[in-house]
């Protein structure tokens, strides 16, 4: 298992919130802005793979616990 830091976390929370977002943007975009099916298929794969890295750095984020605290 890799172990961040306590700013590495908060940075890597940051990212995968910020891939959500982007994720969202992209599938509207596909479904309802494109007519093109190659790059509604294109928009949508780089969406899924997004949300899926997403959810999988919120998953090791909330399971690996806090690091360290005010003392």
């Amino acid at each position: 298992m890799i172990l961040l830091s306590s700013l590495d976390k908060m940075w890597l929370s940051f990212y995968a919130m910020g891939f959500m977002a982007i994720s969202m943007g992209l599938i509207y975009v596909s479904r309802h802005k494109l007519s093109n099916k190659f790059m509604k298929i294109i928009f949508a794969l780089v969406a899924y793979a997004l949300l899926i890295f997403s959810f999988f750095a919120m998953v090791y984020l909330v399971f690996s616990g806090p690091t360290g605290g005010a003392r």
